[in-house]
């Protein structure tokens, strides 16, 4: 693990000088966390081992005025920071909005602290971190956004609230690597934010810390329902906790009372009213951690939420930090076998199966195996995009990567269970054998999203997020893959070439003869773009006509 930079000297800068000495003095300053300054109180020092208070430094008024001249200016959340650099400074105010007390917080930023979880956070899984304060979870936070943005070379995104995670100023801090980063105006704006983000810039990944707000817990569904990886915190120490907390409950799929039937209670063995998760989670996996070298993971967030409810413990994996500094598994995790529905079940292929399963420590040497009971999101056994033998189902049939773009991902899984379907949601566009796009996405970025594609992909647009629309295009997109590509991605790159000409020259554009179901994607196309559309000819040469009239 090696430090990036932290710009300690400009954090004792800002401090009153005989607080500043006695931290140098002390020594120590790596395991440093934070300096209170309370007024009328000795000033405190607070490290990762030890809290140190120095009774003859009483806080004076100067001292408070000193450290708050030499920062920058506070937001409405209380926080400022030291430009260029990763520390924050929170205010205490009394009732006449004088300032009073002031918490000043080392931040750094840490080449491999997610050495313990670097499997998880390349899976492409949405990951949510949960622990107690100063245990480090903006530290990992910043460096998965690093790892996540240059060495996995994906788009990612920071929605950076209090400045925390890349630094105060206008230019980011290099921790974060060369992920971008949005700032917040005003707190309670940050769940509006994060939407912007996920319309306005196409990321593939969004980092976000501290999800406190039933609005911001909102905006993480929706995230992560348009298929963008999500990487976040929240407030609480353990999954239990979040189960208990009705404004973040949402995060690990909600909680609702369901009265059973008689029959179903005596076959359950329980009371009539039950507590049941109300939708999946936005979250894949749930990492606690413990303390700085030792974490647990819950895997299938879903599996783990319901065995609660159920009445039973939940034995997540134990993840330490030997002293060699490599990883071991010291427990492994352990569910139980629910019976609830879930399209893995159709395609094992896309689940992981039992048995042993080979953990590797930081330096990537084998360590010892553990048996596997709980299967893992099932995008992490999606094959590598180049591969050309795609994923099957038991009968070996090819199943159809299908991209929500703007769409309901659970309503389109939805689709996918009760149709039966020969497919699966991706978070990956680039592994995407088709696109499922709305058309108030679609109709203002479709060059962009071409680009980011790179190829030519079979993209249906409908009109709205209604069950009834995504399960009828869904019905397309396996009827065009069960006819074959070829023809129908000529068309489609015809239909785009031509709306583009349209646009441009503002006359009428005939298309080439196509069969009547491709006809009625290229229809679906013109009308996203607000481009009127006619059939002409007959069959077998009836054609689509673009015409310049807007609707």
């Amino acid at each position: 693990m090696s430090l990036h930079t932290d710009g300690l000297s400009q954090f004792l800068d800002v401090l009153p000088s005989i607080v500043r000495d006695r931290l140098e003095r002390a020594g120590g300053l790596d395991s440093l966390i934070e300096v209170v300054l309370d007024y009328g109180r000795p000033a405190e020092a607070r490290y990762r081992d030890r809290v140190e208070r120095y009774q003859d430094v009483v806080v004076s008024e100067h001292d408070i005025d000193y450290v708050s001249k030499s920062i920058g200016e506070f937001g409405s959340d209380n926080r400022a920071g030291i430009e260029r650099t990763l520390h924050r400074i929170s205010a205490i105010r009394n009732r006449h909005n004088k300032i009073i007390g002031l918490t000043c917080r080392v931040g750094r930023a840490l080449e491999g602290t997610i050495d313990m979880i670097d499997d998880i956070v390349r899976s492409g899984q949405s990951i949510l971190l949960l622990g107690r304060p100063g245990v480090g979870k903006t530290t990992k936070l910043r460096e998965v956004a690093r790892v996540l943005a240059d060495e996995v070379a994906k788009r990612v995104v920071i929605v950076d609230t209090s400045n925390e995670i890349a630094g105060d100023g206008d230019v980011p801090h290099p921790g974060i690597g060369a992920a971008r980063r949005m700032q917040v105006r005003i707190a309670a704006e940050q769940h509006n934010v994060m939407i912007e983000a996920v319309e306005n810039h196409m990321p593939e990944v969004i980092v976000i810390d501290e999800i406190g707000t039933e609005a911001e817990a909102g905006a993480s569904r929706t995230i992560a329902e348009r298929g963008v990886q999500l990487v976040g915190t929240a407030h609480g120490q353990t999954l239990e906790n979040l189960m208990l907390n009705p404004t973040l409950a949402d995060l690990i799929g909600g909680i609702q009372a369901v009265t059973l039937s008689d029959a179903e209670a005596q076959r359950r063995g329980t009371q009539k009213t039950v507590l049941e998760r109300k939708a999946p989670p936005t979250f894949d996996v749930v990492i606690e951690l413990l303390d700085y070298d030792r974490l647990a993971v819950h895997h299938n967030v879903q599996k783990t939420v319901d065995m609660i409810l159920r009445g039973v413990p939940p034995r997540p994996e134990i993840r330490v930090r030997t002293g060699a500094g490599e990883m071991e598994i010291v427990q492994s995790e352990q569910t139980a076998d629910l019976n609830e529905p879930g399209f893995n079940k159709r395609f094992p292929a896309l689940a992981r199966s039992g048995g042993e399963r080979q953990e590797k420590v930081s330096n990537g040497s084998p360590a010892r195996t553990s048996p596997t009971i709980n299967p893992p999101n099932p995008q992490s056994a999606i094959p590598n995009p180049k591969s050309e033998e795609g994923v099957v189902d038991e009968s070996g049939n090819a199943l159809i990567r299908i991209f929500p773009y703007g769409i309901a991902r659970t309503r389109l899984e939805r689709a996918i269970r009760e149709k039966r379907a020969p497919a699966f949601v991706t978070n990956d566009i680039n592994q995407a054998d088709a696109i499922m796009a709305i058309r108030s996405t679609y109709q203002s970025r479709p060059k962009k999203l071409r680009d980011v594609v790179g190829r030519p992909v079979n993209t249906v647009v409908v009109k709205s997020n209604t069950f009834s629309q995504i399960a009828t295009a869904l019905d397309d997109i396996v009827r065009q893959a069960s006819e074959g590509p070829g023809a129908e991605s000529e068309a489609m790159e015809e239909v785009q070439s031509g709306i583009e000409t349209v646009l441009q020259t503002g006359k009428p554009f005939e298309l080439s003869p196509a069969p009547a179901p491709v006809r009625k994607v290229q229809h679906q196309m013109a009308e996203a773009r607000r481009l009127a559309s006619e059939s002409v000819g007959e069959e077998p040469n009836r054609r689509l006509r673009l015409l310049p009239t807007r609707i």
